[in-house]
């Protein structure tokens, strides 16, 4: 008579952590939708249970702890409301489309049309749509080889968005503005956004959205198309929320996006973007400044599979009274990316000994004539650019304000649009006037 052998300790924890995945969602329902939007989402409900959810013991989630974030309970989160500074964007002629706590309003929300667009809600989507093609489609491809199973969980439970389809230079940007009333409301929201050859978007993100929220862009750029994207996150200091952007950019192509985190309690960004058209460009930059239970996450991976392709990762965080720091990037060029220009700067500025700054640059380079570079520091204010100030009659605080602005400042340079980034340099500067001490 014999026994089976006994499971490994990693068959045992990978078993335990199918089943929990299984019973959590158990408890969800798919939204409705048209035949092929129901099927893409019982698709990504299936890599879910095959990804499982994310654990600490993941290699990318070792610095953040998903269970906040996956949590059957929201905690509520008081709305913060801003009275001393005018809207985002207010000075820009736009196609505003508006959500509040997750859900579209379209009092609040220009029409759903302009020059060179083709927009649709998600939860409007017909039978026959071009998206059908892409819904969920590079979210799945950004599987491997880092699984991001909250991304999937997104396609297969969000119940709204926009599908957007360009086909001209579109001058007046879209605008999603994601405005809170309730303290406890959770968004998922997935967007899709398609760039024919020759296209151009400009495309603009701002709002603190829910309590809890999930959000995914899959943005599909063609041939010499270009797509702007600019996000910011809001201030409410309880918030949470986890994003999700694929793209995939052609031949000759070009996407830029800039996001920006003031305050919140715990925020995880991921990108995936594949250079698949030689020429090709990918520009990811980012900002945060927080305080005390502050924990923000940059995650990014970019994949260079064509030759003469380039990209550029600057991320910057300011962390004081025991705010957390998180970056974790990665260049992977292929084999067939000859001539590939690859640049990675990580660096946080700490403002006090309590804050900590966690840092994963990565480089996997398979092809022979490339040139990639990354840097990752982490430190305080220089006292040698303090006394260089105050040794001109500049007095403390507006030192360490002009320092902070001089530090972040290689991130706005991503941004294209010189009004905006001009307006995101003077709300830095009011969020670091309003924490100095």
């Amino acid at each position: 008579m014999t026994t089976a052998a006994a499971k490994s300790p990693r068959a045992a924890r990978r078993e335990a952590r199918q089943a929990s995945t299984a019973a959590y969602l158990e408890t969800l329902t798919l939204p409705e939708g048209p035949a092929w939007l129901t099927g893409l989402r019982k698709d990504a409900m299936s890599r879910v249970a095959e990804l499982t959810l994310p654990d600490r013991r993941d290699e990318y989630w070792g610095y953040t702890n998903p269970e906040r974030l996956i949590a059957q309970e929201v905690r509520a989160a008081e709305v913060f409301r801003i009275t001393d500074e005018p809207p985002m964007y207010q000075g820009i002629d736009r196609l505003k489309l508006v959500f509040t706590d997750g859900v579209f309003d379209a009092e609040a929300s220009d029409s759903l049309e302009g020059e060179g667009l083709e927009i649709t809600r998600l939860a409007e989507a017909g039978d026959i749509h071009w998206a059908k093609d892409l819904y969920g489609a590079l979210e799945a491809k950004g599987q491997k080889p880092v699984a991001r199973p909250l991304a999937a969980l997104n396609t297969a439970q969000a119940r709204d968005g926009v599908l957007i389809r360009v086909t001209g230079k579109v001058s007046r940007p879209v605008s999603l503005a994601y405005y809170r009333k309730s303290e406890s409301a959770t968004a998922v929201l997935h967007h899709v956004v398609k760039l024919e050859a020759g296209a151009e978007l400009t495309l603009l993100e701002n709002g603190p959205v829910a309590a809890r929220s999930s959000m995914c862009l899959e943005a599909e750029i063609g041939d010499g198309a270009v797509l702007h994207h600019v996000r910011t996150m809001g201030r409410d200091h309880e918030r949470k929320g986890v994003t999700n952007l694929f793209a995939r950019v052609g031949k000759g192509g070009l996407f830029k996006s800039f996001s920006l985190s003031m305050n919140g309690r715990l925020m995880r960004n991921e990108a995936m973007v594949w250079l698949t058209g030689e020429g090709g460009s990918a520009h990811l930059a980012g900002a945060a400044m927080g305080d005390g239970t502050f924990h923000h996450d940059d995650t990014v991976f970019i994949a260079h599979e064509a030759p003469g392709c380039e990209s550029r990762q600057v991320y910057k965080k300011v962390l004081r009274d025991g705010a957390v720091g998180v970056f974790q990037g990665k260049i992977l060029v292929e084999q067939a990316a000859q001539l590939t220009d690859g640049y990675q700067l990580s660096q946080s500025l700490l403002m006090d000994e309590n804050c900590q700054f966690l840092a994963k640059p990565e480089l996997e380079i398979y092809a022979d004539n490339v040139k990639c570079s990354h840097g990752s520091t982490s430190g305080e204010i220089s006292p040698d650019h303090m006394f260089y100030l105050r040794s001109r009659g500049v007095s403390e605080e507006e030192a360490k304000l002009l320092l902070v602005l001089a530090f972040l400042a290689e991130t706005l340079d991503e941004i294209s649009n010189d009004h905006i980034a001009e307006d995101m340099r003077l709300r830095l500067r009011r969020w670091l006037e309003k924490h100095s001490h």
